[in-house]
């Protein structure tokens, strides 16, 4: 039997990784939710809430919903599809209109967040998740 490659033993961990990536990415997204909405994590300088009947009041609530359903793992694929939905139309609303280029019109996140969402709507939400443990009992 030979030794395992480098490369084997690093893929070992893939799975759970891509749980890390997925439970970091959604709190940092229902971060931006909670900033909208609530104001919260602005800052010294503050800030004031969005109107909840708005389309800032909209993405909040995608954001903020969305996040949290992403970063436990429950019905990720769904949030993450609605997610990297919400991540397109700010891009192209509110960041393209400002040059074509993501550095310079400051799109580099919603890029990155879409991107994020849509590997996770096709690879799933990775072994440490409510949908595993729910898939796990299902089965047994």
């Amino acid at each position: 039997m030979t030794a395992p490659t480098a490369i084997s033993r690093s893929s070992t961990w893939a799975p759970e990784m891509l749980s890390v990536v997925r439970i970091i990415s959604g709190v940092l997204f229902l971060s931006h939710g909670a900033q909208k909405l609530f104001g919260a994590l602005a800052g010294p300088e503050g800030r004031h809430p969005v109107a909840l009947v708005s389309l800032m009041g909209l993405a909040g609530v995608i954001e903020l919903g969305g996040g949290t359903l992403i970063a436990v793992g429950l019905f990720t694929r769904a949030a993450a599809f609605l997610a990297a939905g919400e991540m397109a139309v700010a891009y192209f609303m509110v960041h393209l209109p400002n040059g074509p280029w993501p550095i310079l019109n400051h799109g580099e996140l919603p890029i990155l967040f879409c991107l994020i969402w849509l590997y996770l709507v096709a690879a799933g939400p990775g072994p440490w998740s409510l949908d595993a443990m729910l898939s796990r009992r299902r089965t047994v």
